[in-house]
């Protein structure tokens, strides 16, 4: 997206992907194209036109492959949760190695991006972010069994399609940030941008469920039953516990706080899908 201002190009925001690792691994050079090569076409047009203007790439926590997935976790009933005291208890922060994993063919495009992002930001000297989002979702959201859980899940338990959980006992744990509260901290970096950041970006603690809890709040927000199955065998690249670690971001901009909940989150998408 690229905004005016008085002749001139005020920023890009970079939200363009093929954004399933399912269906990369059917066409992976097509996924390449799409989000490591279009990345790079637009930074390197950037580069020639707008060199000042702030370039926001919207990366995704799987560029850090499985290696979450080494964390040691304690089952809890509904959920895995990370041993109390250890270093990422509030969350996985940018110190985590995005080196040595499987990172499925999706994550290895989007990590290709996010480094050229980088990389353009440290050697030109562009104002550049990437953003590596958890779960980005909103009442707009067009989820699908693939991706986009948090809606697709409301979408099932509301129409009374059929659901299917992949592996880990349904304890599985995402963070979720709703769009308004993602574009705002875009909005933050255009307004004070530094060169070649990364932030990890989603709900954090404020903000996380398992897919058996958010069950539980779709049926409870729908007064609806949903109807679901259990398949043993996770997905591909999938992460058994993931929050994101919110502070750095927060520390370069303080004035950047989260409007919504989980709750919230999911009372809108409900509000959204009984209009379908």
């Amino acid at each position: 997206m690229f905004k005016q201002n008085r002749g001139s190009i005020a920023a890009i925001i970079h939200t363009a992907a093929q954004p399933s690792h399912d269906w990369a691994a059917r066409d992976p050079e097509t996924d390449f194209t799409v989000n490591a090569n279009g990345t790079l076409n637009l930074l390197e047009a950037a580069r020639k036109f707008s060199p000042e203007a702030p370039f926001v790439f919207t990366s995704t926590n799987k560029v850090y492959g499985d290696t979450p997935n080494r964390l040691p976790l304690c089952e809890l009933e509904k959920r895995w949760e990370i041993q109390s005291g250890h270093e990422y208890e509030p969350g996985i922060s940018e110190s985590m190695s995005i080196d040595c994993t499987k990172h499925s063919l999706f994550g290895a495009s989007k990590a290709a991006a996010d480094l050229v992002v980088q990389e353009y930001g440290r050697y030109f000297g562009m104002p550049t972010v990437a953003f590596r989002g958890g779960c980005l979702t909103g009442p707009a959201h067009a989820g699908t069994e693939l991706h986009g859980f948090l809606s697709y899940l409301m979408i099932c338990t509301v129409s009374g399609r059929p659901y299917r959980v992949f592996g880990y006992k349904g304890k599985q744990v995402r963070d979720n940030i709703h769009s308004f509260d993602l574009v705002e901290a875009f909005a933050e970096f255009i307004r004070a941008p530094r060169a070649g950041e990364v932030y990890n970006i989603g709900g954090s603690r404020h903000s996380n469920c398992s897919m058996l809890e958010a069950i539980d709040l779709c049926q409870e927000i729908s007064g609806r039953k949903l109807t679901w199955s259990y398949e043993e065998v996770n997905r591909i690249g999938d992460h058994i516990w993931w929050i994101s670690d919110v502070r750095k971001f927060q520390a370069h901009y303080p004035n950047w706080r989260f409007r919504y909940g989980l709750r919230e989150i999911l009372e809108e998408i409900y509000a959204a899908v009984k209009q379908l």
